[in-house]
C-alpha cells in the first residue's frame, strides 16, 4: 500500500505542480484523528512553496480520486491522514489468512549462511542464570535470523581446558572418594562443580594457614600448595600425561552429560560444538605470520604485541614470553577456522557485555589481518541478570543454578495455577505438562522482552503474573482463542469481501500486516525483545477486539465467518512469534 501511495503521490505532484519529488514521509496516523496512514507534507515544502493545508488538501483530493483504495482524508495542519478503504483491509487480510507460517521466509539457495555462538560455559560447575540469558539470547537470535530468510549455524566453543578445570579434578582427586554421578545421584555438571566449590575452600584455608604463618597475603595466595599442586597438573595435562588426560575426559563427559539435560529442559540445541582443548593452539600460526606482515611486534621479552593506541584503544598482548597463547590468540583461531568449515556471511558472538572491549580488539585485528568477513562480525552484548537477593559468585557456590531456578518456575507456575482454580478435566500429567509450559514461558518471556543490551532484575513470581506484558498473559490469549475456535462448528475457511469492518478489526488486521516486517527487523537488530513486544501488543489489540465485538455471537454470518478467521491468524502469530523466543504455547490453561 505505501509503494502504491509513494508512486501515486510523485505522480501527483507532477500534475498538480508540475515538480518531482524525490521521497515520500510516511507515518502511522495519531490515535487522536482519522486515518490509516499519514504523509507529511512539511516534508515537501522544499520542493513546493506555499500552505502546507492548501498542499495538503490538493494532494488528498488528488488521492482519493486516483487511488482506489483511499476512502477519504484530512489535513491536520502538515499532515494529510488517509482514511484506507475496507475493501484494501480485507483483501489483504484474505491474502494473510491463506499464508501458512506468515512472517516466515524460505532460506534461497546457495546462500552464505549466519553463524550464532552462544552458552559457551566452562567444564567445572553448572550452568546458571547468566547462562540462562546467554541461551535464550542466542537460541532466538538464531530462530529469527532463520526466519528472516536466512541459513543458520547455532555452534558454542565450550572452555574444557585451563587452571579453573584443574582446580576441580585436584579437588575431586583428594575429597572424593571415588563418587561419581551414579554413585551419588547428582547430575555430572553438579557433582563437578561442588569440587570447584570445595578447592576454594580449601584454599583460602591454606592461605590463612600461610599467613598465620608468618606470609603477606600475596605469597599466601601464590604458594599455597593445593594451588601449586593445581598448576602442575595443568603442565601435565598440556604434556599429555595418561593419568591426567584420563581424568580430565571422565570428568568433562559428566559435565556434558549435565548441560545437556540442562539445555533439553531449556530447550535450546546447537549444529556444531567447538572446544578449547581443540582451538587453544590454534592462531599461533596466524600471530607469527602477522609478525611478518608488521601487524604485530615482539617485545624484549619475546612476547608479541599489537598497538592499536590509533584506534583508541591500547596495546594487546596475542602471544606470552614463553611463546604460549592468550585467549585472543585463540579466538583469532577459531574465528578463522570457523569460516574455513562453514561458508559464512556473518558470525554472531553471544557474550556479556563485561567482553565489549575484548570483542572491538579481536574484531580490529582479524580486521589488520587482511580478513574481508572481520566486517561481518557482531557483538551481541548483554546486561547482566540480577536477582533480589545480589550478584552471583561461583566460586563460593552462592550461584543461582540454572535447573533449580527452572524448577523454581514450574513449582510458581503450580502455586499460581491452583490458587486461580479453573484446571477441572486435567490430568495430573497434563497439569505437570501446563506448569512447566507456563513457569518456563514466564522465565523467557521475561528476559527477553527486555532490550539485550539493558541489565535485568529478575523477579520469578513476578514473570508469572497472569496479567501485564508478561508470557503467561499471552498464553493464556492464546489458550482463548483454542477455546473459541473449538466451539466453531460452522465452516469458518470461506472467503469474506463484502462486510463493513469495525475500527477494532481494522486495528487488529493493521497489527496483523506488521509480522513480516516486524521479524526483519528484529533479526536485523539481534533483538528478540522486538518479536516479544510486539506479540504483546498484538495480544493488547486482540483482547481489546474480543471485549468489544461478538464473534460467535454475532448475528451476521458473514462477520462471525471473519471475526474467527481473524481469531484463527492472531492465535497462529503468536505461536510464530513465541516459537522464535522458545516459548510453547497451550491449548487449555
Amino acid at each position: 500500500m505505501q509503494q502504491k501511495l509513494e508512486t501515486a503521490v510523485k505522480k501527483g505532484f507532477e500534475e498538480i505542480y508540475q515538480t518531482k519529488i524525490e521521497s515520500v514521509e510516511f507515518q502511522a496516523t495519531r490515535k487522536d484523528f482519522e486515518g490509516d496512514i499519514t504523509i507529511v507534507i512539511f516534508a515537501f515544502l522544499r520542493y513546493v512553496k506555499g500552505n502546507p493545508i492548501e498542499i495538503g488538501t490538493k494532494l488528498g483530493t488528488y488521492l482519493k480520486e486516483n487511488v482506489l483504495e483511499i476512502a477519504d482524508f484530512n489535513v491536520v495542519k502538515g499532515f494529510l491522514n488517509l482514511i484506507i478503504s475496507d475493501t484494501f483491509f480485507i483483501n489483504d487480510f484474505n491474502s494473510i489468512y491463506k499464508i501458512n507460517n506468515f512472517g516466515i521466509v524460505a532460506p534461497k539457495e546457495n546462500e552464505k549462511a549466519v553463524m550464532v555462538e552462544y552458552s559457551s560455559p566452562n567444564t567445572n560447575k553448572p550452568l546458571h542464570l547468566g547462562h540462562i540469558r546467554n541461551n535464550l539470547l542466542g537460541y532466538s537470535v538464531a530462530e529469527i535470523i532463520k526466519a528472516s530468510g536466512k541459513k543458520v549455524y547455532k555452534t558454542q566453543i565450550i572452555n574444557d581446558r585451563g587452571i579453573h578445570i584443574c582446580k576441580s579434578m585436584l579437588a575431586w582427586q583428594r575429597f572424593g572418594n571415588g563418587e561419581t554421578p551414579e554413585s551419588t545421584g547428582l547430575k555430572g555438571d553438579k557433582l563437578v562443580g561442588n569440587y570447584y566449590v570445595a578447592f576454594d575452600k580449601a584454599y583460602k584455608e591454606e592461605i590463612s594457614q600461610l599467613i598465620s604463618e608468618g606470609k603477606t597475603a600475596e605469597e599466601a595466595k601464590k604458594q599455597a600448595p593445593i594451588l601449586l599442586e593445581a598448576q602442575e597438573m595443568l603442565l601435565k595435562w598440556e604434556a599429555g600425561d595418561k593419568e591426567v588426560v584420563d581424568l580430565w575426559k571422565t570428568m568433562n563427559q559428566w559435565v556434558y552429560d549435565g548441560f545437556d539435560q540442562t539445555y533439553k529442559e531449556l530447550g535450546v540445541d546447537f549444529d556444531k560444538n567447538y572446544y578449547e582443548s581443540n582451538t587453544y593452539l590454534l592462531g599461533k600460526d596466524v600471530v607469527t605470520d602477522g609478525l611478518k606482515k608488521g601487524v604485530f611486534y615482539k617485545k624484549e621479552d619475546g612476547s608479541v604485541w599489537i598497538d592499536l593506541t590509533k584506534e583508541g584503544l591500547d596495546e594487546k598482548i596475542v602471544l606470552r614470553s614463553d611463546g604460549t597463547a592468550v585467549y585472543m590468540t585463540q579466538d583469532i583461531g577459531t574465528a578463522i577456522e570457523r569460516f574455513k568449515d562453514f561458508d559464512l556471511s556473518e558470525l554472531v558472538y553471544t557474550v556479556g557485555n563485561e567482553q565489549d572491549y575484548h570483542f572491538k580488539v579481536l574484531f580490529l585485528i582479524l580486521d589488520k589481518l587482511g580478513f574481508e568477513w572481520a566486517k561481518n562480525l557482531y557483538h551481541l552484548s548483554y546486561g547482566m541478570v540480577d536477582l533480589p537477593s545480589g550478584k552471583m559468585k561461583s566460586r563460593e557456590g552462592t550461584v543461582v543454578d540454572a535447573d533449580d531456578l527452572m524448577l523454581e518456575m514450574t513449582n510458581t507456575a503450580r502455586a499460581i495455577s491452583q490458587e486461580l482454580g479453573k484446571l477441572e478435566g486435567y490430568s495430573n500429567e497434563e497439569k505437570e505438562l501446563l506448569y512447566k509450559t507456563i513457569g518456563l514461558g514466564a522465565l523467557k518471556y521475561y528476559i527477553l522482552k527486555v532490550d539485550p543490551k539493558k541489565r535485568i532484575l529478575f523477579d520469578p513470581e513476578e514473570s508469572v503474573d497472569f496479567a501485564g506484558n508478561t508470557g503467561p498473559f499471552i498464553q493464556y490469549t492464546y489458550a482463548r482463542i483454542q477455546s473459541i475456535l473449538r466451539k466453531a462448528t460452522f465452516n469458518y475457511n470461506q472467503k469474506i469481501t463484502d462486510i463493513k469492518l469495525d475500527e477494532k478489526e481494522k486495528e487488529l488486521i493493521k497489527q496483523i500486516q506488521l509480522f513480516p516486517e516486524i521479524i526483519q527487523n528484529a533479526a536485523q537488530n539481534h533483538s528478540p525483545a522486538i518479536i516479544a513486544n510486539y506479540t504483546y501488543d498484538l495480544v493488547k489489540v486482540y483482547n481489546s477486539f474480543y471485549q468489544t465485538v461478538p464473534i460467535l455471537g454475532c448475528e451476521n454470518q458473514q462477520e462471525k465467518i471473519f471475526r474467527t478467521q481473524l481469531s484463527f491468524k492472531v492465535a497462529e502469530i503468536i505461536k510464530t512469534a513465541f516459537k522464535l523466543l522458545g516459548i510453547n504455547v497451550p491449548d487449555r490453561m
